[in-house]
Protein backbone atom coordinates (compact mmCIF):
# COMPACT_ATOMS: atom_id res chain seq x y z
CA UNK A 1 0.00 0.00 0.00
CA UNK A 2 1.41 3.20 -0.60
CA UNK A 3 1.62 6.64 1.07
CA UNK A 4 -1.62 8.19 -1.46
CA UNK A 5 -3.58 5.39 0.01
CA UNK A 6 -2.76 5.33 3.32
CA UNK A 7 -3.14 9.26 3.46
CA UNK A 8 -6.63 8.52 1.85
CA UNK A 9 -7.85 6.14 4.14
CA UNK A 10 -6.88 7.89 6.98
CA UNK A 11 -8.86 10.77 5.75
CA UNK A 12 -11.77 8.42 5.20
CA UNK A 13 -11.87 7.50 9.17
CA UNK A 14 -12.90 9.68 11.68
CA UNK A 15 -12.27 7.96 14.69
CA UNK A 16 -9.10 6.70 13.26
CA UNK A 17 -8.20 10.81 12.06
CA UNK A 18 -9.33 11.52 16.15
CA UNK A 19 -6.99 9.38 17.21
CA UNK A 20 -3.99 10.44 15.30
CA UNK A 21 -4.86 13.81 16.48
CA UNK A 22 -4.64 12.87 19.91
CA UNK A 23 -1.93 10.93 19.85
CA UNK A 24 0.53 13.61 17.60
CA UNK A 25 -1.27 17.10 18.96
CA UNK A 26 -2.21 15.99 22.12
CA UNK A 27 -3.67 19.45 23.58
CA UNK A 28 -3.08 19.66 27.03
CA UNK A 29 0.92 18.79 25.99
CA UNK A 30 2.99 21.66 24.76
CA UNK A 31 5.03 19.53 22.64
CA UNK A 32 4.75 16.44 20.19
CA UNK A 33 4.89 12.99 21.81
CA UNK A 34 8.66 12.10 21.93
CA UNK A 35 7.84 8.75 19.78
CA UNK A 36 6.51 10.89 16.63
CA UNK A 37 9.84 11.77 15.84
CA UNK A 38 10.68 7.93 15.32
CA UNK A 39 7.63 8.33 13.17
CA UNK A 40 7.79 11.36 11.61
CA UNK A 41 10.03 9.89 9.16
CA UNK A 42 8.08 7.29 7.77
CA UNK A 43 5.36 9.57 6.69
CA UNK A 44 7.34 12.74 5.97
CA UNK A 45 8.76 13.74 2.64
CA UNK A 46 12.37 15.01 3.52
CA UNK A 47 14.62 15.93 0.60
CA UNK A 48 18.08 15.10 0.83
CA UNK A 49 20.32 16.91 3.17
CA UNK A 50 17.31 18.66 4.41
CA UNK A 51 17.46 19.75 8.36
CA UNK A 52 14.53 20.16 10.96
CA UNK A 53 16.21 21.32 13.73
CA UNK A 54 15.06 19.35 17.44
CA UNK A 55 13.50 22.12 18.64
CA UNK A 56 10.71 22.86 15.85
CA UNK A 57 7.36 21.94 16.46
CA UNK A 58 5.90 19.03 13.83
CA UNK A 59 2.50 19.14 14.36
CA UNK A 60 2.23 16.96 10.80
CA UNK A 61 -0.20 14.15 10.85
CA UNK A 62 0.25 11.35 8.24
CA UNK A 63 -3.22 11.94 6.91
CA UNK A 64 -2.06 15.30 4.96
CA UNK A 65 1.57 15.58 3.14
CA UNK A 66 4.28 17.46 4.26
CA UNK A 67 7.59 17.32 2.41
CA UNK A 68 10.76 19.61 2.80
CA UNK A 69 13.38 19.99 -0.37
CA UNK A 70 16.71 19.26 -0.81
CA UNK A 71 18.88 21.07 1.21
CA UNK A 72 16.32 23.26 3.02
CA UNK A 73 16.05 24.10 6.81
CA UNK A 74 13.33 24.43 9.27
CA UNK A 75 15.07 26.26 11.82
CA UNK A 76 14.94 26.10 16.04
CA UNK A 77 11.32 26.43 17.52
CA UNK A 78 9.41 26.66 14.02
CA UNK A 79 6.22 25.61 14.20
CA UNK A 80 4.88 23.57 10.95
CA UNK A 81 0.91 21.93 10.88
CA UNK A 82 -0.36 20.53 8.71
CA UNK A 83 -3.66 19.31 10.15
CA UNK A 84 -5.77 21.45 7.81
CA UNK A 85 -3.93 21.14 5.01
CA UNK A 86 -0.84 20.12 3.17
CA UNK A 87 2.53 21.98 3.65
CA UNK A 88 4.77 21.91 0.47
CA UNK A 89 8.46 23.76 0.69
CA UNK A 90 10.63 23.46 -2.01
CA UNK A 91 14.73 23.09 -2.14
CA UNK A 92 17.15 25.51 -0.52
CA UNK A 93 14.21 27.05 1.81
CA UNK A 94 15.21 28.21 4.98
CA UNK A 95 12.02 28.63 7.71
CA UNK A 96 13.49 30.81 10.17
CA UNK A 97 13.24 31.00 14.14
CA UNK A 98 9.96 30.67 15.77
CA UNK A 99 8.23 30.76 12.22
CA UNK A 100 4.53 29.63 12.39
CA UNK A 101 3.21 27.99 9.02
CA UNK A 102 -0.12 26.61 9.36
CA UNK A 103 -1.38 24.24 6.09
CA UNK A 104 -2.45 24.25 3.11
CA UNK A 105 0.35 26.31 2.28
CA UNK A 106 3.23 25.93 -0.71
CA UNK A 107 6.32 27.46 -0.61
CA UNK A 108 8.66 27.47 -3.48
CA UNK A 109 12.50 27.16 -4.26
CA UNK A 110 15.16 29.47 -2.82
CA UNK A 111 12.54 30.94 -0.26
CA UNK A 112 14.33 32.65 3.07
CA UNK A 113 12.00 33.19 6.10
CA UNK A 114 13.36 35.52 8.54
CA UNK A 115 12.40 35.41 12.46
CA UNK A 116 8.80 34.88 13.79
CA UNK A 117 6.74 35.03 10.60
CA UNK A 118 3.47 33.45 10.46
CA UNK A 119 1.85 32.03 7.39
CA UNK A 120 -1.24 30.46 7.62
CA UNK A 121 -4.12 29.96 5.66
CA UNK A 122 -6.52 29.15 8.49
CA UNK A 123 -9.13 31.12 9.89
CA UNK A 124 -11.48 30.69 12.36
CA UNK A 125 -15.34 31.17 12.04
CA UNK A 126 -17.32 33.16 14.16
CA UNK A 127 -20.34 34.34 12.10
CA UNK A 128 -23.03 32.56 14.17
CA UNK A 129 -23.20 34.65 17.87
CA UNK A 130 -24.87 31.99 19.03
CA UNK A 131 -22.04 29.57 19.62
CA UNK A 132 -18.49 29.91 21.17
CA UNK A 133 -16.22 30.71 18.30
CA UNK A 134 -14.28 27.62 19.45
CA UNK A 135 -17.83 25.38 17.79
CA UNK A 136 -17.94 27.11 14.83
CA UNK A 137 -14.74 25.38 12.92
CA UNK A 138 -12.55 26.70 10.83
CA UNK A 139 -11.98 28.03 7.05
CA UNK A 140 -8.82 27.10 5.32
CA UNK A 141 -7.82 29.42 1.71
CA UNK A 142 -4.11 27.99 0.20
CA UNK A 143 -1.43 30.11 0.74
CA UNK A 144 1.65 30.20 -1.90
CA UNK A 145 4.41 32.09 -2.03
CA UNK A 146 6.40 31.56 -5.28
CA UNK A 147 10.53 31.13 -6.10
CA UNK A 148 13.17 33.41 -4.31
CA UNK A 149 10.87 35.31 -2.32
CA UNK A 150 12.55 37.21 1.20
CA UNK A 151 9.98 37.65 4.02
CA UNK A 152 11.04 40.30 6.55
CA UNK A 153 10.93 39.56 10.55
CA UNK A 154 7.84 39.36 12.09
CA UNK A 155 5.42 39.74 8.15
CA UNK A 156 2.25 37.57 8.49
CA UNK A 157 1.29 36.46 5.03
CA UNK A 158 -3.00 36.00 5.67
CA UNK A 159 -4.99 33.14 4.16
CA UNK A 160 -5.53 33.04 0.32
CA UNK A 161 -2.50 35.10 -0.30
CA UNK A 162 -0.38 34.18 -3.51
CA UNK A 163 3.60 36.03 -3.09
CA UNK A 164 4.74 36.34 -6.66
CA UNK A 165 8.77 35.12 -7.93
CA UNK A 166 11.44 37.44 -6.72
CA UNK A 167 9.65 39.52 -4.30
CA UNK A 168 10.81 41.36 -0.80
CA UNK A 169 8.08 41.52 1.56
CA UNK A 170 9.22 43.80 4.48
CA UNK A 171 9.75 43.26 8.06
CA UNK A 172 6.68 43.71 9.86
CA UNK A 173 4.27 43.64 6.80
CA UNK A 174 0.78 42.16 7.06
CA UNK A 175 0.32 40.77 3.54
CA UNK A 176 -3.87 40.41 2.89
CA UNK A 177 -3.76 40.31 -0.63
CA UNK A 178 -1.65 38.99 -3.51
CA UNK A 179 1.98 40.15 -4.32
CA UNK A 180 2.97 40.68 -8.08
CA UNK A 181 5.96 38.95 -9.39
CA UNK A 182 9.09 41.31 -8.71
CA UNK A 183 7.51 43.58 -5.82
CA UNK A 184 8.73 45.15 -2.42
CA UNK A 185 6.12 45.27 -0.04
CA UNK A 186 5.30 47.01 3.09
CA UNK A 187 3.09 47.97 5.62
CA UNK A 188 -0.06 47.16 7.67
CA UNK A 189 -1.98 46.18 5.02
CA UNK A 190 1.16 45.52 3.02
CA UNK A 191 1.44 47.78 -0.53
CA UNK A 192 3.68 47.59 -3.45
CA UNK A 193 6.23 50.20 -2.80
CA UNK A 194 8.20 49.61 -6.09
CA UNK A 195 8.79 46.40 -8.63
CA UNK A 196 12.62 45.11 -8.47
Amino acid sequence: MDNETVRANLKNSPKLKKLIDWVIMNQVQTRPRWFIRLLAPLYQNRGKHSVIHHSARMDTPPYRKFSLGDYSVVESFACINNAVGDVLIGDYTRIGLHNTIIGPVKIGHHVNLAQGITVTALNHNFDDTNKRIDEQGVSTNAVTIEDDVWIGANAVILPGVTIGNHCVVAAGAVVTKDVPPHSLVAGVPAKVIKQI
